[in-house]
């Protein structure tokens, strides 16, 4: 029987897809996005396979954690001793060292929905993956939210951990740094650093994918994504072109995200520029430095106000990508990137499509889940699974414990003196 789990704030399932991969049964996908859940329903629940489930208690659609909460806190409660792991990221933009972080920003009360989950379920295991900057954000409480959520998961009973991953050393073309905790009911994991041992596998984990130890950069993510095409089907009548996936990949990388797709990916609509749009591009990828913003100078110069641009540099991971269609320039074409190359960074496999607009503008963006978005806060899948790898030999060695646990209580009433008898015996003769 799979290891099982409850995965909240899902998103479009970048988490649930990894742990899944890694061989967890999702029970639940927890997202409130009319989008992004037609994302995870479309690639993960309608295909029916054991990785991916929906109670049978709860309407199959989008759900406010805080609503299903409400709604439903007699069915959760009931799910106790049946959930190996709850995993989620709360909503991060209230975390995000680009944003305000303002402690009372609704979507950061979002940790303490989280937290109220673990208390109906007390699942076994919990992981917790968000931005960095959730480790300096104060809470209201006092100290900051990691120290907040530690605290809680202490008087809930559970053993905390927690450190910066970052997403390339694991495979993933993206550097992605990223606040991951881990916490188990206590005293199940004697003298385990959950995180430690998820380091010393990672040369195993990278070895079985095909790839090596060195990061994996931009031109092995998509370098067989090509633009010289004609018209896509579904977006030429509109006037937009699309890329075209070579008949053969260039690296092992693509070669590993090709597995189950043999027909051409969807999301590769490239985007429309003005010729002055393109002239800046073009003097970005011969004049400016890779992998990096711009330079304050490079932005006045080209008048760009957003800090964001950056060239990629073919031969290194990208930086961590937004949510917008036009922070990344591609490496050697004068042009934004594709849905379809964003999730290459963030090492969603071909198979896996997208719903909903691509994009949304005006007074909608601030509220909308459209594909760059729901790409740019997904967890990356390849460093889901291998967090999920990790977590599953935790179970094991829970286990192991609480069988050891169980011979040691049965072995409760031998007579105190036993054990001298045994070491008498054991002494040989003079």
């Amino acid at each position: 029987m799979k290891p099982t789990c409850v995965d909240l704030f899902a998103g479009c399932g970048g988490l649930s897809l990894g742990l899944g991969a890694a061989g967890f049964a999702t029970l639940l996908g927890v997202e409130a996005h009319e989008d992004a859940f037609s994302t995870y329903r479309a690639n993960l629940l309608d295909q029916q396979t054991e990785k991916h489930g929906w109670p049978a208690w709860l309407e199959k659609r989008p759900w406010l954690a805080q609503d299903l909460l409400a709604r439903h806190k007699n069915d959760l409660r009931a799910m106790r001793g049946t959930v190996d792991l709850i995993a989620g990221g709360p909503p991060c933009q209230g975390f995000s060292m680009n944003g305000q972080r303002r402690p009372d920003d609704p979507r950061s009360r979002m940790v303490e929905t989280y937290l109220e989950y673990v208390d109906l379920v007390r699942p076994r295991l919990i992981l917790l993956e968000n931005v960095v900057g959730f480790r300096s954000m104060m809470h209201r409480t006092g100290g900051t939210y990691s120290d907040y959520v530690a605290g809680e998961l202490d008087r809930l009973g559970y053993d905390t951990w927690s450190d910066i991953l970052r997403a390339s050393d694991w495979g993933v073309p993206q550097r992605r740094p990223r606040f991951v905790l881990i916490a188990a009911l206590k005293s199940t994991l004697p003298g385990i650093d959950p995180l430690e041992r998820m380091r010393v596998a990672r040369k195993a984990f990278l070895r079985k994918r095909g790839l090596g130890l060195e990061h994996t950069g931009a031109e092995d993510a998509i370098s067989d994504l090509e633009s010289e095409a004609g018209a896509d089907p579904d977006w030429g009548h509109m006037g937009f072109q699309a890329l075209q996936r070579t008949a053969e990949p260039r690296s092992a990388y693509q070669a590993l995200m090709r597995s189950g797709c043999a027909d051409q990916p969807t999301d590769m609509r490239l985007p429309r520029h003005s010729a002055s749009s393109i002239h800046r591009m073009e003097d970005i990828l011969l004049n400016c430095e890779r992998g990096v913003c711009l330079r304050p100078k490079d932005r006045i110069r080209l008048g760009i106000k957003k800090r964001s641009t950056t060239a990629l540099d073919p031969l290194a991971p990208s930086p961590t990508i937004s949510t917008l269609p036009d922070d990344l320039v591609h490496y050697s074409k004068p042009r934004s990137m594709t849905v379809r190359e964003h999730a290459r960074l963030q090492s969603f496999p071909d198979w896996f499509a997208f719903h909903g607009p691509y994009t949304t503008g005006g007074k909608r963006r601030k509220d909308a889940c459209p594909k760059y978005t729901q790409v740019g806060n997904a967890v990356p899948p390849l460093l889901a699974e291998a967090i999920g790898e990790m977590l599953l030999g935790l179970l094991c060695v829970q286990d192991n414990h609480t069988h050891l646990a169980e011979r040691i209580d049965m072995t409760s009433e031998i007579p105190a003196n036993i054990g001298k008898v045994v070491d008498a015996n054991l002494v040989a003769p003079l």
